[in-house]
């Protein structure tokens, strides 16, 4: 079994920054905002050959009032769940009550626990455990998880406490991490998300609380149902961009937007109550530009009159004729009606997105959708679909080779689309559709094109050509006759030949007489 390691301590001491060095990765949040971290988020790391897990958890103010006790109530499962704990405090704010009373906490519960002295780049070790020589802990370490200083040292001797076992290492190499389906839960803020998770699960893993935004870090949450595997992603709420204004709820719909992508199918809350809002549509599209399987899950459905059920259900018809492939679930998070349905949808839209298709059958059901309603003209020449194969998976791609397919319009697009999904049964998921134009064989290649002679060299050729002709150079080439010679004499207007000494021949006129008084 892997180490379980908790990260405990006040709130801004460096639990989250901890947490993404030991993980390796961003996982967590991370700014110098108290009070950040709400649920507990896990991550796996290594050292050495050595895998462990990790669990970051919410600051313990002390506080007995509001959403701070529900902190510390996830903070305390993690103890407890953990097989030793990092205590964190802050080196450069020194020994506080606060750090007292968390201690005091700690030890109440048994578990074996190591003191952390964070932020401590730049001090003395020996400086940093006098101030914190009052917890007499047998184990303290002084680091700094913002530049890594000191970490590797105190993980590798906080593991040497558990002896691995046998073929841990090489089965550590060997391990593929099968999350299986991966489930994004998105929607508008106070929908019932985390509500969701926990009816799920089974269990109170995700913290709830009647206040928008209580959720903000993207938790994913590993589960076995039925044999099979799932990944949970419980996400914050998402709000218009002009109703954001704080850097951390920016920072949440962006760890919300790349949950979304990372995952295989998209869960969409919408509180029926609501209805759907222009945030619910914009998600939608989301969903569907990056091609994710998708469920819808109208929630808080209870307690609503028949009238108002109806009323909702003609809303959902008109603002969602564009995802007209998702299927919709009336359920109700809080007391479970409805939510058992939800698999079966999420398994199915699954399956469709990674369904193989054959070429023959898919040209088949090209030909017969373009038999029955044919592309359009483009310049008088009809648009010529040849054959279909597929092109991808997650969400299915289907790759159509013809003729002028740069020309086909949207509309036919989405009437191709429309037909291959309810022709393969592809529910659940959007289908895409890749057009490829054919090569036309006979025409010439680029080198043939640069090679061939232009229109315009051409025609300069024909008249170098024509200004070499006999009779225009007075040369004659080889092989060629001679040009007649020019006859003495020339013919005037009327016909008649005039001699180079102005005489007429026999058979023509007279030539002119010269005037009288002679020339002047």
């Amino acid at each position: 079994m892997k180490p379980v390691v908790a990260l405990v301590g006040r709130p801004n001491v460096g639990k989250s920054t901890l947490f993404n060095r030991l993980t390796g990765s961003r996982a967590a949040l991370v700014s110098d905002f108290p009070g950040l971290t709400r649920d507990r988020q896990y991550g796996s790391g290594r050292l050495g050959g050595r895998p462990y897990i990790v669990v970051d958890t919410g600051g313990l103010s002390g506080e007995r009032e509001g959403i701070d006790v529900l902190m510390e109530s996830q903070a305390m499962r993690a103890v407890m769940e953990a097989d030793i704990v990092l205590f964190l405090v802050d080196g450069r704010a020194g020994l506080t009550g606060a750090d007292q009373t968390v201690l005091e906490q700690l030890r109440a519960t048994g578990r074996p626990i190591v003191l952390v002295i964070n932020k401590t780049e730049g001090q003395q070790p020996a400086i940093a455990f006098s101030e914190f020589a009052v917890f007499g802990a047998a184990d303290a370490y002084c680091v700094s998880a913002a530049h890594g200083d000191g970490v590797a040292t105190m993980m590798a001797e906080v593991l040497a406490r558990f002896a691995p076992e046998e073929g841990e290492e090489e089965s550590a190499d060997a391990e593929v991490d099968e999350e299986g389906v991966r489930i994004a839960l998105v929607g508008r803020p106070n929908v019932g998300k985390s509500t969701l998770t926990n009816r799920i699960l089974g269990e109170e893993r995700m913290l709830t609380f009647d206040m928008p935004g209580t959720t903000r870090d993207s938790i994913f949450i590993p589960f076995e149902r039925d044999g099979k595997r799932y990944t949970l992603i419980d996400t914050a709420g998402v709000r218009r961009r002009s109703r954001v204004h704080e850097a951390i709820e920016k920072f949440s719909v962006i760890k919300a937007l790349q949950a979304m992508e990372a995952s295989h199918v998209v869960l969409l809350v919408v509180d029926a109550r609501q209805g759907i809002g222009e945030q619910d549509a914009r998600l939608l599209g989301h969903a569907v530009e990056s091609g994710r399987a998708l469920v819808i899950a109208v929630n808080k459905w209870d307690g609503l009159t028949t009238d108002e059920r109806e009323e909702i259900r003609g809303a959902l018809d008109r603002r969602l004729s564009f995802v007209d492939f998702a299927e919709i679930h009336y359920i109700s998070a809080l007391h479970g009606s409805g939510v058992g349905d939800l698999f079966r949808a999420i398994d199915k839209a699954y399956d469709a997105g990674r369904k193989s298709l054959s070429t023959p059958m898919l040209t088949r059901m090209l030909q017969a959708a373009v038999a029955h309603h044919p592309p359009p003209l483009i310049r008088g020449r009809r648009i010529k679909l040849r054959y279909a194969h597929q092109g991808g998976q997650h969400p299915p791609v289907i790759v159509i080779h013809g003729t002028q397919t740069a020309e086909v319009p949207d509309s036919y697009r989405r009437y191709l689309e429309s037909c291959f999904r309810d022709g393969l049964g592809l529910a659940g998921t959007p289908v895409r559709i890749a057009f490829r134009t054919s090569e036309n064989p006979y025409r010439p290649t680029p080198a043939a094109r640069r090679a061939q002679p232009s229109a315009a060299g051409k025609r300069a050729g024909a008249r170098t050509a024509g200004t070499d002709a006999p009779g225009k150079s007075g040369k004659s080439r080889p092989g060629q006759s001679k040009p007649k010679p020019k006859s003495a004499g020339a013919k005037t207007r009327s016909g008649a030949v005039r001699s180079k000494s102005g005489g007429k021949k026999p058979g023509g006129k007279a030539p002119a007489r010269p005037r009288r008084g002679g020339s002047r």
